[in-house]
């Protein structure tokens, strides 16, 4: 098998991609430690928990709409229930799962933060494109993630590790992610 090695043009795209999302991502964290004493996936959790309906979500679905593993949601939510952010429930339709909820306390933390959390998203990426570059960029990464996840290539759900089958606890969809 040849390997398809990238071409320059895909190179430099390649790099320039990885040196903007690590920065991007590194610009958020300090963001949020500074004001918050959190890191970007804690804010995550209580953003997505903020926008569902009665502030819970199944720890499952939480980990799929956040794209991680459930033991990283687990040790997040640990650490946030231990700060009285987030508390867990039993789900009573489904006995193996459970629940995250946000706190008012939670809910406070996050409406204190999130000011400074869209200005620093909004100065670190999206004042620096047009809104064709907006659109274009919601497109790139769409289908993306739509291969990583396996809808494009028809992988199986249990091939993404985040992905598992709704129970009765579950709602509707979250909405996604705000910045």
């Amino acid at each position: 098998m040849t390997t398809r090695w990238l071409t320059p043009e895909e190179q430099r795209a390649w790099r320039a991609y990885i040196a903007a999302s690590r920065l991007l991502e590194d610009a958020i964290d300090r963001q949020l430690q500074q004001e918050a004493g959190m890191p970007h996936l804690f804010y995550s959790v209580l953003a997505n928990l903020s926008e569902a309906p009665d502030r819970r979500l199944r720890m499952t679905d939480l980990a799929g709409t956040l794209k991680i593993t459930r033991s990283r949601l687990t040790y997040a939510v640990t650490r946030l229930e231990r700060d009285g952010l987030v508390r867990r429930e039993n789900c009573r339709q489904d006995r193996r799962s459970s629940l995250a909820v946000l706190t008012p306390q939670g809910a406070a933390v996050l409406e204190r933060t999130a000011p400074g959390h869209v200005e620093t998203v909004r100065a670190t990426l999206f004042d620096r494109l047009t809104p064709e570059q907006v659109g274009q960029l919601e497109e790139i990464c769409a289908g993306v993630a739509r291969v990583l996840e396996g809808e494009e290539t028809g992988a199986a759900a249990e091939d993404v590790p985040w992905r598992r089958r709704s129970s009765p606890c579950s709602g509707q969809p979250p909405e996604p992610l705000r910045p």
